[in-house]
């Protein structure tokens, strides 16, 4: 039981400690850190998006459980940087996601499973499934930018 609490103790301080690193890296950092996570689920989805809406031909199964995998990573890396104090600095960004938090956080954390979804299948090589699951990270990935940002 000690074990337990001990555990539990020591992943909730390190927990905590995320948010209060964030807060003390300068705004323009967390900005370019956000941005370079979002590049790269691009990249990495770019692959994706073309095989499994059969744009590109043959469908490469380890091509797609390898970006898939990274996808799933990368998913959890931009949120610290949409601090409270990088509300000011350049990006495209909308106000919207510091005024409407619940609904973007929520989005976030969509994204976070739906992208840990599409790495399972794909890891399992179930190209059906691959086609269904990128259809749902797509879905949360619109529905993010419709919202939060700016159109170009």
């Amino acid at each position: 039981m000690r074990k337990v609490l001990g555990a539990a103790a020591v992943a909730l301080a390190l927990s905590g400690m995320a948010g209060v690193a964030a807060a003390q890296q300068k705004p323009d950092v967390l900005v370019k850190q956000r941005q370079s996570a979002m590049t790269l689920i691009g990249k990495y989805w770019g692959p994706i998006a073309g095989m499994a809406s059969g744009k590109v031909s043959p469908y490469n199964a380890d091509v797609v459980s390898r970006n898939a995998t990274y996808l799933e990573n990368l998913a959890q890396m931009p949120w610290d940087g949409f601090h409270e104090s990088t509300k000011g600095e350049k990006s495209r960004a909308l106000p919207a996601a510091w005024e409407q938090k619940a609904k973007f956080d929520e989005l976030a954390q969509r994204l976070q499973s739906e992208t840990a979804k599409l790495g399972q299948v794909a890891r399992a090589k179930d190209e059906a499934g691959v086609k269904q699951q990128y259809a749902a990270v797509g879905k949360v990935c619109g529905a993010c930018h419709e919202s939060f940002r700016e159109k170009q």
